[in-house]
Parts: structure tokens; C-alpha cells; sequence
């Protein structure tokens, strides 16, 4: 029987490229998507052209409500959850003493209240399977902070300490935990910065490039995969270098 993920924030960047690869090497995905439904939409008609199973789910997934509703939709259809990718983000620079209360509670909202809603929409189901992964994107950042985003870093390093402690808590009920922390990434939540900004982050990086989507989207496949069975509570960098 093949394999089912949920990849969410799957419209575009990581998330579609995860979807994409996750569809091609065999699974059937779920692609949750929230303001820009459109793209998610093209592709699974793009990926259903090839013969393969994808389908959209529009939602907001820091609510408990359409996290469960994202979730029921899938076993509705398939029956199964086998994996959870908790793509689902935002970012802002600006300075700290410039944070309004709304802009720092919509951070934790989409980035950490979307994987509490989520993992509690799927772990009851993979907890009664006794198998199960999933696979939740931090950043860099959450490692080592950044100027003028706080509240991002912050949310980020949350990821982390989500995934840690998750990883530990269902470790003995067969379902694994792990993290992909993405470096600078060519997207387009990173399109808006300055050019000098790109080339700053570019020659700071060791490889001396930018990463691509599809390079963070083979690391989330391979957690998910049977090669890393035995991996939970890691945090994988997929970042060129720029933390070591």
C-alpha cells in the first residue's frame, strides 16, 4: 500500500518542492495551502497529469479546527497518515523595538501554533499505528539568531525544542521526530531581500551559493524514508555550511 504525507505551506518554495519530489518517488500527498491556493492547485493537476496522487487542502493550520479537518480529509480519501512535513511559515525583518504585539503573536501562530495543531490532528493516528514521521522545518536562524528578527529566530528555535521533545515522547511508540534546518534558501520569502543582502549571504556561505528548494526537499524526503529509521530528535542542516 503506498505511503500518505501531509506537506503543509505547500503552494510554493520548499513546501511545493517537497510535495513534488514526496509524489514522485511514490507517495500520495495532501497539500495544505491557505492564502495562495492557486499554485497548490496547479500542481497537483501538474502532478495528476503524470498519474500521480496529490490533492489540495485549503486551510488555516495554526487552527486546531482545520488542522483536525486537514487531517480527517486524509483518511477519509487514503486512510492513512504514514508522514506529517510541518512547512507551514512566515518571516519579517524589522527591528525589535518595532514589533508591534499582532505581528509577534501572527509569527508564533503560523510558525509554532501550525505544529502543535497539526501533530495533534495526526499523532493520535500514528500513535495507534505504532508508526509514523514527521519532519518539521526550523531555519538557521533558530540556531543562531538573526538581527531585526527576533520573533522569527525566535519561532524558529522553538521548532527545535518542539522537535526535540516530541522525538522523545513518541519514540516509544514507533513514531520519529526530526528537523530540517534550512540555510539561505532561493525563495520567495528571501526574494524580497536587497540584492547586496543575497550576495552578503551568498559569499558568507561556504559552498559559496544559495541553496534551492529542491536541496531541502531530498533531506525531508530521506527523514522520511525507511534510510532513516533509525534517526529521531536531529536537527539536519541543509544550509552550505553557514552553520557548522
Amino acid at each position: 500500500m503506498k505511503k500518505t504525507a501531509i506537506v503543509t505551506g505547500a503552494s510554493r518554495g520548499i513546501g511545493a518542492a517537497t510535495a513534488a519530489l514526496l509524489a514522485r518517488s511514490g507517495w500520495r500527498v495532501a497539500l495544505g495551502c491557505f492564502r495562495h491556493p492557486g499554485p497548490a492547485r496547479d500542481l497537483c493537476g501538474a502532478l495528476a497529469a503524470e498519474g500521480l496522487e496529490a490533492f489540495p487542502f485549503q486551510g488555516d493550520v495554526s487552527s486546531l479546527k482545520e488542522a483536525e479537518g486537514l487531517a480527517r480529509a486524509v483518511l477519509d480519501r487514503w486512510g492513512r497518515i504514514d508522514l506529517l512535513v510541518n512547512n507551514a511559515g512566515i518571516a519579517q525583518q524589522k527591528l525589535f523595538t518595532d514589533i508591534t504585539e499582532e505581528e509577534w503573536d501572527r509569527m508564533f501562530a503560523v510558525n509554532v501554533k501550525s505544529l502543535y495543531a497539526c501533530c495533534r490532528a495526526v499523532v493520535p493516528h500514528m500513535v495507534r499505528e505504532h508508526r509514523g514521521s514527521i519532519v518539521n522545518i526550523a531555519s538557521i536562524w533558530g540556531e543562531v539568531g538573526a538581527s531585526c528578527e527576533v520573533h522569527y529566530s525566535a519561532s524558529k528555535a522553538a521548532v527545535i525544542g518542539f522537535t526535540k521533545a516530541l522525538a522523545k515522547e513518541l519514540g516509544p511508540s514507533g513514531v520519529r521526530v526530526n528537523c530540517v534546518s534550512p540555510g539561505v534558501i532561493a525563495t520567495d520569502m528571501n526574494a524580497a531581500l536587497p540584492p547586496e543582502t543575497m550576495a552578503a549571504l551568498r559569499e558568507e556561505t561556504p559552498l559559496g551559493t544559495i541553496g534551492s528548494p529542491e536541496e531541502v526537499a531530498r533531506a525531508v524526503a530521506w527523514l522520511a524514508g525507511e534510510e532513516a529509521s533509525f534517526v529521531t530528535g536531529q536537527v539536519l542542516g541543509v544550509n552550505g555550511g553557514f552553520v557548522i
